[in-house]
């Protein structure tokens, strides 16, 4: 038989609609508690990426205690990969951002990494991942244009299940980007998922 005595308990200490925001507070074994915040993260995709014909991009952060993971999710089929290295990739129609990144929501980054769920196919495989202060970059204009850091250069195609870490951290305010890593042939996605995830 279990001994329920052990078990942490969790309980609801206040709640707002579901997918909106959450907090919960955990009661460890020893008696102390730690509080767990859930919340969605503001839909700040522009229209260069939601755009895009079977795109899918979804987000969320969730604070533990002192610790805030931000969680962004990309489904590139639909977008669009240019023939220039560093060209931002996205649709045309307007900014290609994935999200704003704010102290007040996402906490001070202190790192992050993503990782490829599904490899890429039909747009160019070897992808990067910029933070710039500018949220005004398109699809097929070189990220180099805005006042930008990179935070994930691949170097190569990805393989599936590979993870890298961050190489620098995006600051209050900044947006992130996804360019091409290699100049390849313009065309654009059938597949290619990605888990981008920013520790705070």
């Amino acid at each position: 038989m279990k001994n329920f005595d052990k078990i942490d308990r969790l309980e609801i200490s206040t709640h707002a609609t579901i997918g909106e925001s959450a907090k919960l507070r955990k009661t460890n074994r020893d008696g102390t508690t730690t509080d767990i915040r859930l919340e969605k993260q503001d839909a700040s995709a522009g229209v260069g990426i939601t755009g895009g014909t079977g795109t899918i991009i979804k987000s969320s952060v969730a604070a533990v205690g002192q610790i805030t993971t931000t969680s962004i999710i990309i489904d590139l089929t639909g977008l669009a990969s240019s023939t220039t290295a560093l060209d931002i990739i996205g649709v045309a129609g307007g900014p290609a951002i994935l999200a704003q990144i704010n102290d007040a929501q996402n906490a001070a980054i202190l790192g992050g990494r993503m990782t490829c769920l599904e490899v890429p196919a039909g747009g160019v495989d070897d992808i990067d991942l910029y933070a710039a202060t500018e949220g005004t970059g398109v699809f097929d204009s070189a990220v180099t244009t805005l006042t930008q850091t990179a935070l994930i250069s691949a170097g190569g195609a990805w393989t599936i299940g590979e993870s890298i870490g961050f190489g620098a951290t995006p600051a209050d305010g900044e947006f992130l980007y996804l360019a091409c890593g290699a100049a390849g042939t313009a065309a654009t996605y059938t597949a290619g998922r990605f888990l981008i995830e920013l520790y705070g």
